[in-house]
């Protein structure tokens, strides 16, 4: 399913939402769509590893760390369940560790950074609930497109 962010905008830009929050991208995937699920932590990666074992395939975690560069919330160990359950990728505000290894994974991993230092694990958080970051809300059910010129969201499937 090939598209290009550029080309969505020019075909639904009214119906779109532009994320203006730029990421680096760190997985070789550099382009993945999906249905949005939603987790919001801070420091504490317990509901990230919960959520990505258990979102239906084909979503999109979305990881609302509150920005923070403290530690990472995602590693090479998290990135692997992404390829193995056939997830269409992460997009984590916040950092991630194992860059490295994780470029080298067939998995699409957007992030504002890397930090070396793991995560707390004491499994505080909210899952499934609208985040606002980047001027957009992220909402559950929401498909997300990211590619190398950014990220749109639409309340609705567009390809």
């Amino acid at each position: 399913m090939a598209f290009k962010t550029a080309d969505l905008c020019d075909e639904y830009s009214n119906e779109l939402a532009i994320c203006k929050q730029p990421f680096i991208s760190y997985g070789r995937k550099k382009a993945f769509s999906g249905p949005i699920s939603t987790v919001k932590v801070l420091e504490d990666n317990v509901l990230v590893r919960e959520s990505l074992e258990t979102i239906p395939e084909g979503h999109i975690l979305v990881v609302d760390g509150g920005a923070s560069r403290n530690c990472a919330l995602l590693g090479d160990r998290l990135a692997g369940i992404i390829n193995k359950r056939n997830l269409a990728g992460v997009i984590v505000y916040g950092c991630i560790r194992d860059s490295a290894d994780i470029s080298h994974m067939n998995v699409g991993v957007l992030a504002l950074g890397t930090n070396p230092l793991k995560s707390n694990k004491k499994g505080k958080g909210e899952k499934d609930i609208t985040l606002s970051f980047g001027d957009v809300q992220w909402k559950p059910g929401d498909f997300a497109y990211a590619d190398e010129d950014g990220i749109v969201i639409s309340e609705k499937r567009l390809i």
